[in-house]
């Protein structure tokens, strides 16, 4: 069986997060047992966004920021794709934050 890299973690984790819902880096990070990387899942949802079928859109800071914006095409899109999934965006900054959010440590329990 091949071992995956860390950035092919993190999308396979992303890839997991339902339509309307959102995660951090830092609960991305944690669930991979990196917990102190959560920049490094920055720097793979940042290299991901050839790829249409991570929705790299659905990770923000553990504030609820999308501090990640600067990375998509257009200067509103990552917060364009979060508002059509239902998520309420003000100044950057997701509104419902705590009940959007998805802990993939919780609902992605390890076996």
């Amino acid at each position: 069986m091949v071992e995956l890299n860390f950035f092919e973690k993190c999308y396979e984790v992303a890839k997991r997060i339902p339509f309307g819902r959102v995660t951090s880096y830092g609960a991305i990070a944690k669930y991979l047992g990196a917990a102190r990387s959560a920049r490094m899942v920055g720097w793979a949802m940042n290299a991901s966004h050839s790829n249409t079928d991570i929705p790299a859109h659905r990770v923000v800071n553990r504030k609820g920021l999308l501090t990640g914006k600067h990375h998509f095409e257009g200067v509103h899109l990552m917060q364009q794709l979060l508002e059509s999934e239902g998520i309420f965006v003000v100044d950057n900054q997701i509104q419902n934050f705590q009940q959007v959010f998805w802990d993939p440590s919780e609902e992605l329990k390890k076996h």
